[in-house]
């Protein structure tokens, strides 16, 4: 199984009039270029493995629902 990565819990709640309004599919797409970089640039294999497992998770829920639309 892959390794958890800790990240910082945000130290405030962020005002949704602050951010632009993103749908969730391009929230999804951008993940997936976030992602490719990691695995790409990442130097522990565990890593590579878990961002290649999420591009995998993630690119199948997204072509699911490009092909529901």
């Amino acid at each position: 199984m892959g390794q958890v990565l800790q990240f910082p819990v945000p130290t405030r709640t962020p005002n949704p009039a602050d951010r632009p309004e993103l749908d969730l599919l391009s929230a999804v797409d951008f993940a997936l270029r976030d992602l490719a970089d990691i695995a790409m640039t990442a130097t522990q294999a565990a890593v590579r493995e878990q961002a290649q497992a999420c591009i995998a998770m993630l690119t199948d829920a997204y072509c699911l629902e490009l092909e529901r639309a």
